[in-house]
């Protein structure tokens, strides 16, 4: 049965709640349905690497093409191996298309920005009781690849690039699991040696940790040093590794490749990390601007900014990963699973007084590599892009953050079903919650 939406639901929603936060139509009228059990893991991923596009971009005019007297004459609308795409705003991206999957039947909970983002990451509502204590799905994987890390690979678990904007952090995880936060430079990361050099930085070192020692064992300050603890060691593992800086580090011309932007650079940062293979299993790169409110079509700016830097970001990173020899698999696109999503989507058809574009529910997300099937597009919208007209896979509803984390600890050979019983709330912490409904993998990206 497909998820209907009731559209004098929606519109009223919609009016009252284009600044504030409420329900999503869906969660008020959705019948959903789905498998009668969890779906077998794929373990089709090594690793994964997060786009959050901050802001929202416009769907009808990237992922979900909706041609219309609004649409730039530039933007070149084409169809490509039946895909309907903006050749002309995503050029690079054009030519990928038979590596990339689309899920055109996402939608989102609520319409704001630092809400949905952080849902994005914890594939929950941070103000739930799990919310508040919820790793991001980056401490998740980390965790769960921490037993398969080799004594040689000094990286944390976690990488985030370019932290601009909200970034979850490891929730009541060990801080073990928590994100190291970096923003690529073509120098590397500084701080890695220390000037007195490593055999006396050494011996300081250990004092210290001897100092401090009855602080520590036991500690009345409980989790706060046990914390602190690991991002010591964290960051002490990662010091006098020239590995490290050579995998942060990138050229020029690699830089002018990708486009010479921040999300660009940050992508090569991750190319290197995973191919160096040195102990990272989950790099989130952050990708801010996108939430067009106004001049959403202007020269130079707006979309046609955005989309230049994700165009010769995402496609060269695509690209490498599919010429670079992989640790499992023939190549290091196989193993690595692409998501690229903003946290809802924006206003459909003629665009607003403002010549921009508002927040919406109904959305899109990408895919690529990690098993998933290139040159597909999951679900369909309305001719208009208003509604979701077909779910297009097995739940028969819209996908939401929590399938997308679903998805994302499947590919990975994570049970996403799994529950832990060490929560500060004691009242067991699942991967992915089960309300309103049980969330599942979109298996239809991998067939």
């Amino acid at each position: 049965m497909l998820a209907h939406i009731d559209r004098r639901i929606f519109f009223k929603t919609a009016v009252a709640g284009v600044a504030g936060y409420f329900v999503s139509p869906l969660c008020l009228s959705a019948t959903p349905t789905g498998p009668a059990q969890a779906t077998p893991l794929l373990g089709t991923a090594r690793n994964v690497i997060f786009i959050l596009m901050r802001g929202a971009p416009s769907q009808i005019d990237t992922w979900d093409l909706k041609v219309g007297p609004w649409t730039p004459d530039n933007f070149n609308a084409t169809t490509i191996g039946g895909i309907d795409f903006p050749e002309g705003l995503l050029p690079n991206l054009a030519r990928q298309l038979g590596r990339i999957a689309i899920v055109r039947s996402m939608q989102s909970t609520a319409l704001v920005h630092g809400l949905l983002q952080t849902w994005t990451q914890i594939a929950r509502n941070p103000t739930s009781a799990t919310g508040t204590i919820a790793p991001n799905i980056g401490s998740i994987v980390a965790l769960e690849a921490e037993g398969q890390r080799r004594s040689d690979q000094p990286l944390p678990g976690f990488v985030s690039l370019n932290t601009g904007g909200r970034v979850a952090k490891q929730g009541y995880f060990s801080g073990l699991y928590s994100p190291f936060d970096a923003v690529a430079d073509p120098d590397g990361v500084a701080g890695l040696a220390n000037p007195v050099g490593q055999g006396l930085f050494t011996a300081r070192y250990d004092m210290l940790k001897l100092l401090d020692r009855g602080t520590r064992e036991p500690s009345r300050y409980g989790s706060l040093l046990e914390d602190m603890d690991d991002f010591y060691s964290s960051a002490r593992r990662m010091m006098y590794e020239p590995d490290v800086n050579e995998a942060f580090s990138f050229s020029e011309n690699d830089s002018e490749r990708y486009g010479g932007t921040t999300c660009g650079d940050s992508c090569i940062v991750a190319r290197n990390i995973l191919a160096a293979d040195l102990g990272t299993r989950y790099i989130q790169i952050n990708s801010s601007g996108w939430d067009h409110h106004q001049d959403i079509y202007l020269a130079g700016a707006g979309i046609y900014q955005r989309g230049a830097e994700l165009d010769a970001a995402l496609a060269n990173l695509i690209e490498d990963l599919a010429n670079t020899p992989g640790a499992v698999r023939p190549t290091l696109l196989e193993e690595t699973l692409i998501v690229a999503k903003g946290e809802f989507g924006r206003t459909v058809g003629e665009l607003t007084s403002r010549d921009g574009r508002d927040h919406y529910f109904v959305h899109s997300a990408v895919f690529a590599g990690g098993g998933t099937v290139g040159g597909k597009v999951i679900g369909e919208t309305t001719a208009d892009g208003r509604f979701i007209q077909d779910p297009g896979w097995s739940a028969g509803r819209p996908a939401g953050a929590e399938d997308v984390a679903a998805t994302i600890y499947s590919a990975m050979g994570i049970d996403y079903t799994t529950v832990l019983d060490d929560d500060p709330l004691g009242r067991g912490f699942p991967y992915v919650p089960s309300s309103p409904w049980q969330a599942y993998p979109i298996d239809e990206l991998f067939q």
